[in-house]
C-alpha cells in the first residue's frame, strides 16, 4: 500500500503541519544531573525537525513529579533557558514542537525527593520496579533499579499546587519558544492515576464516579488553556493500558468522557495510545477508538507499533488524522525519508536508550545507499 497519506498537510487546531509523522515523545535521558536541557538535546531534536511535530520527551512542571534520572523539567528559569536551545534549533530547521508536560506521582522513588514520600490519589504503590539515581562514583553503563513505593494520599492542598504547577510549566513552556504543549495524561503518571478506577480509591470529589475521577483531568486542562490557547494544546492517554497496575472498569466509557472534555475545550489534538501489535505496551482487547470518536471531533494522533503502510492505513480509514512513532526516531533521524521512499529503517540499540550521552543518541547516521 502506498503512504501518500503520511505526507499530506494537516491542521491540527493552531499548528500547521507539513506531513502526519508525528515524533513521539521520548524519554532519553541527556539533561543534566539538575534536569536542565542541553545543547546536546538540542541537536538531537533538530536532526528529526523535518516530521509534522515533535512531542518533546516527557518535562517534570515540579520537582516532586521528577523520578527519572537526567529527564528534563521545566519548573525554573533555567530549564526554560536551556529549552529555548532545543526549540530555536527546530524552528532553524524548520520544525515544530510542542512541550509534553508530566508529573510522575506515585511512580517517583523518594531517593529523587531528598526520602520524601511520594504524592498519588490513594495510598496504593505502583507495580514493578525503575531506575534509581546512580550512587556517588558509580560509572558502570546502566543505572539500579528499586521497586516502587506507597505514595501519600493527596490532600486538597497538594491537588491545588499540582494544577498550579501544570499551568506555570504551560507558561514556562510558551517562554521557552514551544509552538504548543502536550498535557501528558497517559502510561500510569499522576493524571491516569486519578482517572483509573484501579490507582483511584479516593472517597472525596475526586475519586468515586467517573466524573469525579476525570476532575484533576478538567482543573489541569481550564489551567493550562488559561495560560496557551487551546488550539495549540493536546492531550496524551492511554485508556487501555494496566502497566505498572493501572487498570480501569470502562475503558471505553473513561475514553468517550475524555473526548468530551477535549470538546468541551476545543483543544488541538488527542494522543491516544492504542497499539495495533503488542510490544512496550499490550495490544487492547477492546479498542476505544471508536468510543473517542463519537464524543470528540477534532484531530486524533495515533501511536503503537506502526509502520509506514499501517500508519497509512489507518489515516485512510479514518481510524486517525496523524500517527506518532516512537522506537522508529531512535535510530532513525532521517525516519521521515525513509518512510516516504521505502527504505530500510535502521534498528535501535537500546542499551543507550536512556545512558551514553552522545552515543547512541545523535550519532545514528542518515540513510545512505553505500551503508
Amino acid at each position: 500500500m502506498s503512504t501518500d497519506m503520511l505526507f499530506r498537510p494537516i491542521q491540527l487546531g493552531k499548528l500547521a503541519l507539513p506531513n502526519r509523522v508525528i515524533m513521539a515523545p521520548l524519554t532519553r535521558a541527556r539533561a543534566s544531573e539538575g534536569h536542565v536541557p542541553t545543547a546536546l538535546m538540542a541537536d538531537y531534536y533538530r536532526q528529526r525537525a523535518d516530521c509534522g511535530l515533535i512531542v518533546s520527551e516527557a518535562t517534570a512542571v515540579d520537582p516532586l513529579g521528577m523520578g527519572w534520572y537526567r529527564a528534563p523539567g521545566i519548573w525554573n528559569a533555567d530549564m526554560v533557558a536551556g529549552w529555548r536551545l532545543v526549540t530555536d534549533a527546530v524552528h532553524a530547521a524548520g520544525g515544530r514542537i510542542v512541550a509534553q508536560l508530566w508529573h510522575m506521582g506515585r511512580l517517583v522513588l523518594p531517593d529523587y525527593i531528598g526520602g520524601q514520600q511520594p504524592i498519588g490519589p490513594s495510598p496504593i504503590a505502583g507495580e514493578g520496579e525503575t531506575f534509581a539515581p546512580r550512587p556517588p562514583g558509580d560509572e558502570s553503563l546502566f543505572l539500579p533499579m528499586k521497586p516502587y513505593v506507597v505514595p501519600r494520599e493527596m490532600d486538597h492542598g497538594d491537588i491545588d499546587r499540582l494544577v498550579a504547577a501544570y499551568a506555570q510549566g504551560a507558561a514556562n513552556a510558551m517562554a521557552a519558544g514551544f509552538d504548543g504543549v502536550e498535557i501528558h495524561g497517559a502510561n500510569g503518571y499522576i493524571i491516569d492515576q486519578f482517572l483509573k478506577s484501579r490507582s483511584n480509591r479516593r472517597g472525596d470529589g475526586y475519586g468515586g464516579s467517573l466524573g469525579n475521577r476525570m476532575r484533576l483531568l478538567r482543573e489541569i486542562t481550564e489551567a493550562v488553556a488559561a495560560r496557551v490557547e487551546p488550539g495549540r494544546i493536546g492531550l496524551r492517554i492511554s485508556p487501555t493500558s494496566e502497566r505498572k497496575g493501572m487498570g480501569d472498569d470502562d475503558p471505553g466509557a473513561l475514553a468517550q468522557a475524555i473526548g468530551a472534555l477535549c470538546e468541551h475545550f476545543g483543544l488541538a489534538y488527542i494522543h491516544l495510545i492504542e497499539p495495533i501489535a503488542s510490544g512496550f505496551m499490550d495490544m487492547p482487547e477492546h479498542p476505544v477508538m471508536a468510543r473517542l470518536r463519537a464524543s470528540y471531533s477534532g484531530a486524533i494522533i495515533q501511536n503503537g507499533g506502526f509502520d509506514g503502510e499501517t500508519a497509512a492505513a489507518f489515516i485512510a480509514a479514518g481510524q486517525a488524522e496523524a500517527i506518532s512513532f516512537g522506537r522508529h526516531f531512535i535510530a532513525n533521524p532521517d525516519l521521515v525519508r525513509r518512510l516516504r521512499e521505502g527504505l530500510p529503517l535502521a534498528e535501535a540499540n537500546m542499551d543507550f536508550a536512556y545512558v551514553g550521552d552522545a552515543r547512541g543518541y545523535v550519532d545514528y547516521p542518515e540513510w545512505s545507499a553505500a551503508g
